[in-house]
């Protein structure tokens, strides 16, 4: 295989690469304020269309059957609300032992109760060709769940997930059901779409990493949480794959990427605004952020770099499957 078409292929990997060099090299392009305005690009019309791709995209039924998928959601959501915090506090009580920052530690213990994000899980299961419908559910579901029962403003968080989720998801729907000859036909390439919001996310997220003050740390203390953090993320997907991979799990190598992806991301959007209510006044709050602001981009960064890894296991794992479910044929005497 040639070069040039070795980098057709892995286009998605050259683009993380690129973009994070950008995000490197002039920050302030893509920070919120700046020209491209992610909180308004980003926040609102990229992970709407993100949501309206994944309406055109999806059947009816899929999203149906994904919506009575009840083992899946207790999982997702057990595993992202009670086993991670639990995990991390756990790993905490060995770690306050050793020199590290105390208000950095007490940052990764409040990453660990964060629920997942709304668009880089969806976006990553989608990328795969996970189970796209329970991906949607769990992130806005997890969101909604937490949000609700904390001091964030309800009615802000019901209502920009009603708007960047559940609007265009419906319009989506509707849409589809006047052109699905046309999609059937055509197959618009839904999957690359996302990429390449995910890829403009990356770009605004690292944008908004380079150019925060707050992550002005000693490189000793930096080098250490962001070992923690790969760490921590490697470990849990490897876990939610040990479990949701047992042989009397019930569940498809479609539904594996979706837990993997939504039961090991947190989000920065509603975390950043609990850190700030729930430690109003402490001086180290900006201390307490830097887990979650690193958090944020690398398990961006680690999950896109994984796709193709994860991809390939699931159709592998799919294709053996259906071998398995073939009827054999009667032995000819």
């Amino acid at each position: 295989m040639g070069l040039l078409e070795r980098l057709r292929k892995e286009w998605f990997i050259v683009g993380i690469v690129l973009v994070i060099a950008v995000a490197r090299l002039e920050p302030a392009v893509g920070v919120k304020g700046g020209p491209l305005k992610p909180e308004i690009t980003i926040t609102y019309i990229a992970v709407s269309a993100i949501f309206f791709n994944s309406g055109l995209s999806l059947k009816t039924e899929e999203l149906t059957s994904a919506l009575m998928h009840v083992k899946l959601h207790l999982f997702v959501q057990i595993f992202t609300l009670v086993f991670f915090p639990t995990a991390i506090w756990l790993f905490l009580q060995l770690l306050s032992i050793t020199p590290i920052n105390e208000w950095l530690l007490k940052g990764l213990q409040t990453v660990g109760c964060m629920p997942p994000p709304v668009s880089s899980a969806v976006i990553l299961t989608k990328a795969v060709g996970g189970n796209e419908a329970a991906a949607i559910f769990n992130s806005a579901f997890g969101s909604f769940l937490l949000g609700s029962s904390s001091s964030v403003p309800f009615t802000s968080i019901f209502s920009q997930l009603f708007m960047t989720v559940v609007v265009p998801l419906i319009i989506g729907q509707i849409v589809r059901r006047y052109i699905k000859d046309w999609l059937e036909r055509k197959k618009p390439p839904f999957g690359t779409i996302s990429s390449c919001v995910l890829l403009m996310i990356i770009y605004t997220t690292f944008c908004d990493t380079f150019a925060n003050p707050n992550i002005d740390l000693d490189k000793f203390s930096l080098i250490i949480i962001v070992f923690i953090i790969f760490s921590v993320q490697m470990s849990f997907m490897f876990l939610t794959f040990l479990f949701s991979t047992r042989n009397n799990s019930s569940f498809t190598p479609a539904d594996t990427v979706a837990i993997i992806f939504c039961s090991t991301h947190k989000s920065l959007t509603l975390g950043i605004p609990m850190l700030k209510i729930v430690f109003m006044g402490y001086e180290h709050l900006s201390l307490i952020s830097v887990p979650l602001l690193i958090y944020h981009p690398a398990q961006i960064l680690l999950g896109s770099l994984l796709v193709p890894t994860i991809k390939s296991w699931m159709v592998s794992r799919q294709k053996a499957l259906k071998l398995t479910r073939q009827p054999k044929a009667p032995v000819k005497v």
